[in-house]
Parts: C-alpha cells; structure tokens; sequence
C-alpha cells in the first residue's frame, strides 16, 4: 500500500487534507492551476494532483479542465445539481460482475446513498492474488477509507491475504466470507448467509415431501459448498438419515462430456442407494442436472426432486426449480451499515460478525408428484 507523509493509521491522510487545502488557496488567488506547476510546487507526484483534483471535482469545488483545474464555473454543467460531498469512500472488491454478486452490489450502492458514501466497485476473480492486486489498486488510486472485499481463502495465499486484509490500517468487511478459526483475523468483521441453515431448509423441505433418501451434488471449488455440505450432513443426521449409505458427489472443474458422464454416474448411485432426492449447488448445476434427468427419461419430481442453491436461474428451468434464495442485496447492505457504523464510532465499538437467514423457495421440481422408484423410471 502506498502511503503519504502524515499518513495516519485510520487510512485518512492528514498531509493529503492539507494538500487540498493548499491547492484551493492557489485556486482562489489565481483562478486556476496546472497539474505540473503544483506538483513542482509541493513536491509531489503529479499523479498525485491528479487524484486531489479528482476528489475535489466529484465534490463540486472545482472544475477540471486539460492539465488542470479552475474554480467552479456556472458553464461547467458537470458540477450542475452535484450533491454535497459524501463523507466517506469505501471500496468494494468482488469476484465477479455477472453471477451472484450485482445482487449484492446493488444492496451495498443503495445503502450507500443513505449513508453518504461513495462506494467504488472492483472486479475480481476467485483467486488470492488477483484479490489482493484489486484490493491494491483501490489503496493506491481511489483514497478509500473502509473496504468491503469478498476474498478467496483457499490454501496458503488465502490465508496469507486474509492475514494482510486484517492489518491494513482501514476498517475491513468481509461480505460472504468468514475468516476460519486457524487465523488470528481479530480486526475483520462480516456479513455472510447462513448456508448450512439454507440447506438444512431443502433437506427438511425434502423430507417433508416423502424422500428418505437426499443426496448432495455440490462443487468444491465454490467457497460456499463446504457451508451446504454441513447443513446438509447436519440435517441429514438430524433426520437420522445414514449418510454413509447417502450420496455426495462433487461436480467440479467438468466440461460437457464429462459432466454428462458423471451426471449418468450420480443417478446409478441414487438407482442403486433408492435416492429421491437431491440437493444441488450452484442453481446453474441444477439447471444442467434437471435437463440431463430430462434427456434420460427420469422424470423431475416424480422419480427425482431437485432443489438448488443460489436461486439465479433456477426459475429458468423446465420444470422451474425449487432453491434456496440468498439474501444477496442484504449482505451488501448490511456490509454498508457495519461500514458506517464502525467509521462513525472508530475502535470503541465492538467488532460486528452477522449471519444472515437464506429462504427456501419452493417451485415445481420438488413438490406435487406421486414418488416413482428410480429403477423403474431407467
């Protein structure tokens, strides 16, 4: 992390305020300024300036021109209605723009207006590295005071970047992560879903459906399957349903050809075991595993009930899948409100960790059919 003179350890630099202040002054005697005189003058990168003119300008002070700025202008209509400056910037990093996170996105941008801040959104992968590489560049350009980052935890550099997450001198959220035992993260604060209480719901809404036998179909490589794989065994246990004669297969990292295999794979496992039922996550491997039930002649749900887990698409199946629905705009808004809340009352309040309820929506897939023995249906 780049750091400035005067820089203090609750992320806001004092030398930068006073800098801004000098480059009003300047404004104000002289009308208007360059990035390259001022950057001579204070001894400073003219990157620098640049970033403070920016901040300035998206606060309706100045108004940015080529290599410069001038004091605002009536004829400047970028400025023209702009709303007071927010009081704080908070950077949010998330490991992808398409599935699962607008969601969260959108709930962290509206609370965000309510509470005056400014929020700035990065793309990222699922991938430590990357993590950290977007995690730095908001540090670097964006003078953000908090940050909410969804991070990936696996192996060494997870827990190598969670260990730099956790001593950065701003206020950290995780959103959809919680830091594992092993690290001593005693800064780092979250908002996550309950997922092991998502999928013990479609475990019991299951059973409530007349299947005594449900099995899981998950992919390892989501850092959400470990959380359903322990709500489903702990629902499983709690329904006294054996789960070593129970079915568990991981469907990860499969192209076409080898996900229709090990599709074929899974349902002789639930023909052999007497398997009515399964829990599958993401919703999108529901939607592929409902259309290969389809293609082989299974009948969904008379001789196999479905349930996925994320609730992004399952509606789009045929037949529409029942899934367990994520409060995905909550985690970004409440992540929004531990922000606030922890930048208003600094190191006094105590560190907030919020588990948030999932629900079960239920559709066509799991409920309303006569139960058909999977032999029979093959």
């Amino acid at each position: 992390m780049s750091t400035e003179p005067g820089q203090e350890s609750g992320g806001k630099s004092l030398f930068s305020l006073q800098r801004r202040e000098r480059l009003m002054e300047e404004l104000r005697a002289h009308g208007a300024i360059t990035v390259r005189d001022i950057a001579a003058k204070l001894g400073v990168s003219e990157l620098t300036i640049r970033r403070d003119v920016n901040i300035l300008a998206d606060e309706g002070l100045v108004s940015r021109v080529h290599g410069g700025a001038t004091l605002p202008s009536p004829l400047d209509r970028s400025t023209a209605g702009r709303a007071t400056s927010h009081s704080y910037s908070i950077g949010m990093v998330v490991p992808s723009l398409d599935y699962y996170w607008p969601q969260v996105i959108s709930g962290a941008r509206g609370e965000a207006e309510v509470q005056n801040l400014r929020i700035v959104v990065r793309g990222s992968a699922y991938d430590a590295a990357d993590n950290r590489r977007q995690v730095q560049a908001l540090l670097d350009t964006q003078n953000i005071d908090g940050l909410i980052v969804a991070p990936d935890m696996g192996g060494e550099h997870g827990k190598e970047l969670l260990r730099w997450l956790n001593a950065l001198p701003i206020p950290v959220i995780l959103a959809e992560r919680r830091a594992p035992s092993e690290i001593p993260a005693h800064k780092l604060e979250w908002v996550a879903t309950d997922h092991a209480f998502g999928a013990g719901m479609a475990v019991r809404h299951l059973w409530q459906e007349g299947h005594r036998m449900i099995g899981c179909l998950t992919d390892s490589t989501s850092p959400t399957s470990p959380h359903v794989v322990r709500g489903w065994k702990q629902a499983m246990n709690a329904l006294k349903i054996p789960l070593d004669k129970s079915i568990h297969e991981d469907s990860a990292k499969l192209d076409n050809g080898d996900r229709a295999k090990h599709f074929d794979r899974v349902l002789e496992l639930c023909r052999a075991s007497g398997t009515t039922a399964m829990l599958v996550h993401s919703d999108t491997q529901a939607v592929a595993f409902v259309q290969h039930c389809v293609d082989r002649g299974v009948d969904v749900p008379g001789s196999m009930a479905i349930v996925g887990y994320d609730d992004e698409v399952a509606y789009l199946a045929e037949p529409a899948i029942s899934a367990v629905r994520p409060p995905k705009s909550y985690v970004g808004k409440v992540a929004v409100q531990l922000m606030a809340a922890r930048l208003a009352e600094g190191r006094m309040r105590p560190v907030h960790r919020i588990d948030l309820n999932p629900e079960l929506i239920v559709r066509e897939s799991s409920v309303g059919a006569p139960r058909v023995v999977l032999e029979d249906a093959l």
